[in-house]
């Protein structure tokens, strides 16, 4: 094998980038290919307003003209500002099974980073945390639920063998609706409601963009001491809200208020991967066709966040949000959800979703690797 990596920078170059990841795929019943124009936006500078604050570039390898793995990194300043430290990430990792492409791969990449000043590349995140971020450790069985990670068992060995270490992992849990609420989180709930004064709506569809602004200035907030959380700007949040609008179910977005005063939110997502793994990274011509049919049958949703601004705390938000969002799921049909990811070492967190009667059962990891 005769392996050379470079910068993806023509049309052409970057078409092969982002079909790379169908050879490696191809017949594997649990992988969902994305949106060909999503994935695009983020990795072609100035289609995204990630790259109003970042830096980055793509490249491939090739092995006889043959593309045999790709990667992505980043230099997000933004990021280093916030959390004080310099740090650069790398993204879209796809390889065969061959640890000398995944070492090429990683070489470009840090010396792509250490031009740029970095002491330190972490990831796989596609850019950030605010994206899909982690590799697949365990629960391989399972597809992803929408906007997770997936990608075949070999990988963390490829990217231990690159020299890359743990530095984090992320966690799911899955969990069905149906049965009788949990006993303990029902009563945590319902003192908090009684109590503490909170209230509980639903996502008004008719004034979108003042709850988007809602979401957004609880997400800042509520995140903000958590390990790798970077607040997103207002036209990040406004781009992320404009692209799964479609696809809101708002019955399953939450905004909590105490005493009147936003405090908290959730937001759940009907499981479009369900749709897209039959639209082969396309909407068009006949993608859209497909989506307005395959939709019809979606039965699970994802709880992909849950946020609580700092002095609401410890007033059973948490269980209350986490209750609402069983118990609306379980009336709109929704079967099956996942929630999640957690980190690790959120004990918190872990102790009400498994109250809830949550089981883990995906594990996705945070690789990090000096830059010299």
């Amino acid at each position: 094998m005769s392996i050379e990596v470079r910068e993806a920078r023509s049309r052409r170059d970057i078409a092969r980038f982002q079909r790379m990841p169908w050879r490696i795929y191809r017949g594997d019943p649990n992988w969902v290919p994305p949106l060909l124009s999503q994935e695009r936006a983020l990795v072609v500078p100035g289609r995204h307003p990630f790259h109003d604050h970042a830096l980055t570039s793509i490249f491939t390898a090739t092995d006889r003209a043959e593309v045999v793995g790709r990667i992505g990194v980043c230099l997000n300043e933004q990021h280093n500002v916030f959390r004080c430290e310099r740090v650069g990430f790398f993204g879209f990792f796809e390889s065969v099974n061959d640890s000398r492409v995944a070492i090429a791969l990683a070489e470009a990449a840090r010396t792509w980073l250490r031009g740029q000043g970095v002491e330190r590349m972490r990831g796989p995140c596609n850019w950030s945390t605010n994206e899909t971020c982690g590799l697949l450790t365990d629960g391989f069985g399972y597809p992803p639920m929408v906007m997770m990670t997936y990608n075949p068992p070999y990988y963390p060995a490829l990217l231990e063998a690159a020299g890359f270490a743990k530095i984090k992992d992320l966690v799911a849990f899955e969990l069905f609706t149906g049965g009788d609420d949990p006993a303990r989180v029902s009563r945590i709930a319902d003192r908090a409601m009684q109590r503490a004064g909170i209230t509980i709506r639903c996502m008004d569809m008719k004034r979108f963009g003042e709850d988007v602004a809602i979401v957004r200035d609880i997400y800042n907030s509520a995140w903000s001491n958590n390990w790798g959380f970077i607040p997103m700007t207002t036209r990040e949040f406004d781009h992320l809200a404009k692209e799964v609008k479609s696809a809101i179910d708002p019955r399953l977005v939450l905004i909590a208020e105490h005493k009147g005063t936003p405090a908290a939110f959730s937001l759940s997502l009907p499981n479009l991967n369900r749709v897209l793994a039959h639209l082969n990274g396309r909407l068009f011509p006949l993608g859209f066709l497909k989506a307005l049919w395959y939709s019809r049958k979606i039965s699970e949703a994802r709880l992909l966040t849950l946020g609580v601004k700092e002095q609401f705390r410890r007033k059973g938000i948490e269980a209350v949000l986490m209750l609402e969002s069983l118990r609306r799921g379980r009336k709109a049909g929704y079967i099956r959800g996942e929630m999640g990811w957690v980190l690790e070492d959120n004990e918190f967190m872990i102790r009400d979703i498994e109250a809830m009667g949550g089981r883990r059962y995906k594990t996705y990891r945070i690789y990090e690797i000096p830059t010299a």
